[in-house]
């Protein structure tokens, strides 16, 4: 148990990490938590946002990893938010609080989904310069909620915890798998009635990702081939949705492969991001490319060597 919480890696993030709580909207009960790590001077950092169950810390992996070869990295937490257009709202202000122009988006989960809306709902004046979507989906009516999404504020926090760990893995996992779902679990507990009935109902609330305003993006599908959530269906649709997405697979992982098998999502992250090296859209100072390049390129030896 706690095998995460008290790691040498989450206590040093912890420490070294500030966490920036920050209000856009004019209702001050609707709070912004986020790590803000790496150069400043990026203007396009990397933006992960979490699944129903976590929070900011669940990507303090991403956030150590690609800090150390010089990428900004900001990792967050939304308010409570009950519909699609009031994120996407709220999410557009805190980049402009930020100072941040385009960004580069990494959703799990429900975190994908809101992420490929916000790149809909601004696909006018585009913010979303790219996406990865880790286990993600395109369209809430997957869960078969659509029609109880609007009761979930009603119901107590007990309740609501209860639907979210249905969906974690049952039987038996490797070790990390088991730590990755005890950490998901003690961050489910740190939540409140309000948070998880809100991302609840957005994640159950009828809608579905409109792929023609978004179809210029470059994007990255992060899948495991064990079990998760998400049905084979789901993720079907998303192979069709995307058709020139490149696909990153991960033989295992479950549904947190960023905190199992961070060590292979790190290097897909970074392949997906070496794109942008060069460009205004970078994420990583570039100073760092050549040695990060490097390291991109001996884990690729790696794990050729380890898949032979």
């Amino acid at each position: 148990m706690d095998e995460i919480r008290i790691s040498p890696d989450y206590n040093w993030f912890r420490s070294t990490v500030p966490l920036k709580k920050i209000i856009v909207d004019d209702d001050d009960s609707k709070v912004w938590s986020l790590y803000d790590a790496g150069p400043k001077s990026i203007r396009c950092p990397i933006i992960f946002l979490p699944p129903v169950s976590g929070t900011a810390e669940v990507f303090f992996q991403q956030v150590l990893a690609l800090t150390g070869w010089g990428y900004r990295v900001i990792s967050l937490q939304y308010p409570v938010y009950w519909d699609l257009l009031e994120f996407c709202d709220g999410f557009r202000k805190l980049l402009d609080h930020l100072q941040l122009d385009k960004v580069h988006l990494f959703g799990a989960s429900l975190g994908g989904f809101l992420a490929q809306k916000f790149a809909e709902h601004t696909h006018k004046s585009p913010r979303v310069h790219s996406l990865i979507l880790c286990n993600s989906f395109s369209d809430t009516s997957i869960f078969n909620q659509t029609l109880t999404a609007n009761s979930f504020w009603l119901m107590p926090a007990f309740m609501l915890k209860k639907i979210v760990l249905g969906n974690f893995a049952k039987g038996p996992v490797d070790p990390k798998m088991a730590d990755a779902i005890d950490f998901m679990v003690d961050r489910l507990e740190s939540l409140n009635q309000g948070d998880l009935a809100s991302r609840l109902t957005l994640n159950c609330q009828n809608s579905y990702v409109e792929p023609h305003k978004i179809k210029d993006l470059a994007v990255t599908i992060m899948d495991v081939f064990d079990q998760s959530a998400l049905s084979h269906e789901a993720k079907e649709e998303m192979y069709k949705l995307y058709p020139n997405a490149r696909r990153a697979h991960l033989k295992t992982g479950g549904n947190f492969p960023y905190l199992c098998r961070s060590a292979e999502v790190n290097l897909y992250i970074q392949i997906h991001l070496r794109q942008f090296h060069g460009t205004r859209y970078a994420a990583i100072n570039s100073d760092m490319v050549s040695a990060e390049e490097l390291e991109v390129q001996k884990s690729h030896l790696v794990n050729s060597a380890n898949d032979q």
